[in-house]
């Protein structure tokens, strides 16, 4: 039971990574290599027709019975994995919110019936050719197979987090950076705003003392413009002096910005290509850059 289970698994999850990146060929026209893990299968795929072949094989001669069966045990494997993966990883793999009828984004009408019909060819056509086969491979044979796939479904998997794993700690740093140089930034501006204020308020006092004390202000008058070069002087070094050094600062940390966007992983390439409408809960605006910049290499 448990051989043919594993096969039933690997088999299936081969033939939703071929239908996966057959209907990504036809709407980008060229191969885009689909799919969670790096290898040719989509788990979710197998999991999902090992599960309407346990629950519902024996509805196969009830075919609304098996349909509508169909249509609810793949949408809720697709609802619950869109869910779990974002929960994991903190990135929506997949969005339907713009289609009808759809639930939170994950699922869908539309996809939930073409599940369905998916479901009803690979019961009543599809499944007899691949027991089959499967019982036509000489058992031994086929459990060394099944352990080399167990392995290397393993090490894909771990490959595959690893890959998030740096993916996430990237955007974080991207965030990291885009604030402290939108924060630089906005406190220069903001200092410079209170001392040209200041500045402002001490010629407002300068004009209201004339007009008060106009005989004492005609005998200071030159002190004063004086002074106030000099303070202005002051002022301009020290607004030239920290211009110089936020500038430096920014132009390192945009070059730090610069060496995260063009750092190459060819992991993370492949997944933002896999998923073009993948986006992360927490650094969405990293994530576009990162993208963007991914697109122009």
């Amino acid at each position: 039971m448990i051989y043919h289970l594993l096969w039933f698994f690997f088999v299936y999850a081969f033939l939703g990574w071929c239908a996966e990146v057959g209907y990504a060929a036809t709407k980008t026209g060229k191969f885009v290599n689909r799919g969670f893990l790096n290898g040719p299968w989509c788990p979710v795929y197998g999991f999902g027709v090992v599960i309407v072949l346990g629950c519902l094989e024996p509805l196969s001669g009830n075919l609304p019975l098996l349909f509508l069966g169909s249509v609810a045990l793949t949408s809720a494997l697709e609802w619950l994995t869109g869910f779990a993966l974002e929960k994991l990883f903190h990135q929506r793999w997949w969005d339907y919110s713009d289609e009808p009828f759809n639930l939170t984004g994950y699922i869908c009408l539309r996809f939930s019936l073409m599940w369905g019909f998916a479901c009803l060819f690979v019961v009543k056509l599809l499944h007899p050719t691949v027991v089959l086969a499967v019982d036509l491979l000489p058992r031994p044979l086929g459990w060394v197979l099944l352990a080399g796939l167990c392995a290397a479904l393993g090490v894909d998997l771990a490959a595959t987090v690893s890959a998030i794993a740096r993916l996430n700690r990237r955007l974080v740093l991207l965030d990291e950076l885009a604030g402290r140089i939108r924060e630089a930034s906005d406190d220069l501006g903001e200092d410079l705003a209170d001392r040209v204020l200041d500045a402002a308020e001490r010629g407002a006092d300068w004009k209201e003392d004339w007009e008060d004390l106009a005989q004492r202000l005609a005998q200071r008058r030159a002190q004063r413009r004086a002074a106030l070069a000099e303070g202005l002087d002051d002022l301009r070094e020290d607004l030239q002096d920290r211009a110089e050094t936020s500038r430096k600062q920014l132009q390192e940390w945009r070059a730090s910005a610069q060496e995260l966007l063009d750092k190459s992983s060819r992991g993370q390439r492949r997944l933002l290509r896999a998923f073009p409408s993948l986006r992360s809960v927490d650094h969405r605006a990293a994530l576009e850059r990162l993208r963007r910049r991914l697109e122009r290499k």
